[in-house]
């Protein structure tokens, strides 16, 4: 629907698919979240509600207005305030992809992070021992997959 508003766009069959996968990923690599801060959209919320089923135990979902079509900048002030150790950011794009870029020392060997299509997954390590203390350039790479290539 051309007149429907960008945020209640719903997620397409294809996206609730690859949603589905990412969850299955997710889980047997033991990438597993114990909080998802979320961008507030209905396909954010329904990208968590595909990946949620395939992960053990129940993450806490905070639903953050400030991450729809944040840039790096709120993006990492909202990560400043996460509480769990694990922690999920479901964000959109073109400022999640910055993000990504942002986050990490380097970036990983996978070509398609630099598009960050829809869907990239990055799961990065930082040592600090609070999100408060997390600065850009200091993540380390653990893995990154999209979609068309996850294989559970």
């Amino acid at each position: 629907d051309p007149q429907m508003p960008d945020h209640d766009r719903p997620l397409n069959e294809r996206g609730k698919a690859a949603a589905a996968d990412l969850g299955q990923w997710l889980a047997s690599r033991a990438f597993v979240p114990e909080e998802v801060l979320c961008s507030d959209s209905l396909r954010t919320r329904k990208t968590f509600s595909g990946i949620a089923p395939a992960l053990p135990g129940a993450p806490v979902l905070e639903l953050k207005p400030a991450l729809y079509h944040a840039g790096p900048d709120v993006m990492l002030a909202v990560l400043r305030h996460a509480k769990a150790e694990t922690v999920m950011m479901i964000g959109h794009n073109p400022g999640i992809a910055e993000f990504a870029a942002r986050l990490v020392a380097h970036p990983p060997a996978n070509p398609e992070f630099a598009r960050y299509p829809t869907g990239a997954t990055l799961v990065a390590e930082f040592d600090v021992a609070d999100w408060a203390k997390v600065e850009f350039g200091t993540g380390v790479v653990v893995d990154f997959v999209i979609p068309r290539e996850v294989v559970v």
